[in-house]
């Protein structure tokens, strides 16, 4: 049970603290980086890229720190781990297709997420953003 609190922890820290990022560090001083990700680009990467590694070293990090006695470091570092693997499929390869692998998503919480992350994209500008979550998105996106 310990393991299963620690974890559902790490990914919920992760959404919210992903939103705040989201909203206030990348589209506000670490624009520079992250508007990489709001313009067209014909590379497979882009900057943005930077703030997974990130992320995922913070994961990484929890993980060792945590993994000679299971402590509740490892099992969130788990629960960010496992929120990285699923942004990566939903954001990157269902919203973003960088992997052809699948049609837009006909699951209705999963269409929800497509038309949320569709309307963060509707502008390319800094200021005029809505929708930061990823999992946790405004109901307005799962109506019709």
């Amino acid at each position: 049970m310990y393991a299963v609190i620690f974890t559902v922890l790490g990914f919920a820290i992760m959404e919210f603290s992903g939103w705040f990022i989201h909203k206030y560090i990348m589209h506000g001083p670490l624009w520079s980086i992250h508007k990489t990700h709001h313009q067209p680009s014909k590379s497979f990467f882009e900057l943005n890229d930077l703030f997974s590694l990130l992320f995922g070293s913070i994961a990484i990090v929890l993980i060792l720190l945590g993994v000679d006695r299971l402590d509740y470091r490892f099992w969130m570092g788990i629960g960010i781990s496992i929120y990285g693997m699923l942004y990566f499929f939903i954001h990157d390869i269902l919203v973003h297709r960088r992997l052809k692998w699948f049609d837009r998503p006909k699951n209705k919480y999963l269409l929800g997420i497509f038309k949320a992350h569709q309307a963060h994209h509707a502008t390319n500008k800094k200021d005029d953003a809505v929708s930061f979550g990823l999992f946790v998105v405004p109901k307005k996106y799962f109506k019709r």
